[in-house]
C-alpha cells in the first residue's frame, strides 16, 4: 500500500484510480471502511490532525491505522477530489470486494443472518440506510434488483462506509440467494405470527410500486408489518429495521455486542 508524502502526490495517485475505485466520503466512511477490512490505497485530510484526534475519540481501535493512512492536502485540492464536500473533510478511495467473494457469502449453506433483497429501489438514501441497517444487525448481504447501483457514491455515503461489513450486490431475481423467500406485503400474514429462520431471504418492495410480480411469485409467503389504518406505508428503511428486529427476537441472532461465527 502506498502512502503518499505530499498533497499532490496523494491527489495524482486519486486521480488515477478514481474510475475503478469506492469513495468513502467522510470521517466515518472511512472508519468503517477500515474497521472492516477495507483496502484502502489513498486517504485525505484537509487537517489531519483533527481527523486524528476524531479518530482518538471515536474510533481508537483504527486511530493508528488513519495514522498511516491519511495525508493532508489544501482545501482547494480535497474540493477538487470530491463531488461534495464532507464536513469532516476526510475522504478516501477503497477497492471493492469482488463479486464473487460476495456472491460466495451470500449463497453460503447453512447461513447464519438472513440476506435483505430490495426489489428494484429508486432512492439512494434509503438504499445506503438500509445498508447500514443491515451491517448493525449483522445481516448476510444486501442484494437489489433492477436498475439502482447499490455501490454508487451517494448509497455508499449513505450507508458510512458498511457496505464493507456485508455482502452488497445487485442481481436479477432469478439469481436469488438460496433460502426461504419472505416478502413485505400488505397482504401477508402478520409477521407478529412468524418466525424468521436465519437463512431467511427478506424480500422489500420499492418505494412507490411495491414488489415485482416475479419476485412475489418467487415469495414462500407474504408477510406483513403491523400498521395503523389509513396509514399508508412506511418508509423503505424502517420496513427493514422492523423487520429485522423481529427476526433478532425470533431467530439465532447474536446478542448486542457479539459476533457471529
Amino acid at each position: 500500500m502506498t502512502d503518499p508524502a505530499t498533497g499532490a502526490d496523494a491527489s495524482r495517485l486519486w486521480h488515477r484510480l478514481s474510475g475503478t475505485s469506492v469513495l468513502l466520503d467522510g470521517f466515518h466512511a472511512l472508519k468503517h471502511a477500515v474497521r472492516f477490512g477495507a483496502e484502502v490505497p489513498v486517504a485525505v485530510a484537509v487537517d489531519r490532525k483533527a481527523a486524528l484526534a476524531l479518530a482518538e475519540e471515536l474510533a481508537p481501535d483504527v486511530r493508528d491505522v488513519l495514522d498511516t493512512l491519511l495525508t493532508e492536502v489544501t482545501q482547494a485540492e480535497y474540493a477538487a477530489l470530491v463531488p461534495r464536500p464532507h464536513p469532516t473533510a476526510v475522504a478516501a478511495l477503497a477497492v471493492r470486494p469482488s463479486r464473487e467473494a460476495n456472491l460466495a457469502r451470500l449463497a453460503r449453506a447453512g447461513r447464519t443472518a438472513p440476506v435483505v433483497v430490495l426489489d428494484d429501489p429508486r432512492h439512494l438514501g434509503n438504499a445506503g440506510a438500509v445498508i447500514r441497517l443491515a451491517a448493525g444487525f449483522g445481516a448476510t448481504g444486501v442484494v437489489t434488483t433492477g436498475t439502482l447501483d447499490p455501490w454508487h457514491p451517494t448509497v455508499v455515503r449513505g450507508g458510512a462506509g458498511l457496505h464493507f461489513a456485508t455482502a452488497v450486490e445487485r442481481l436479477d431475481v432469478a439469481e436469488l440467494p438460496p433460502g426461504p423467500l419472505f416478502a413485505l406485503d400488505p397482504e401477508g400474514d402478520d409477521i407478529r405470527g412468524v418466525e424468521l429462520p436465519d437463512d431467511a431471504v427478506l424480500a422489500f418492495g420499492s418505494e412507490r410500486s411495491g414488489l415485482s410480480a416475479g419476485l412475489r411469485a418467487r415469495a414462500d409467503r407474504l408477510v406483513a408489518l403491523p400498521m395503523r389504518p389509513q396509514v399508508s406505508s412506511y418508509n423503505l428503511a424502517t420496513s427493514v429495521a422492523m423487520t429485522l428486529y423481529h427476526w433478532s427476537l425470533t431467530g439465532g441472532a447474536a446478542a448486542p455486542g457479539q459476533d457471529r461465527p
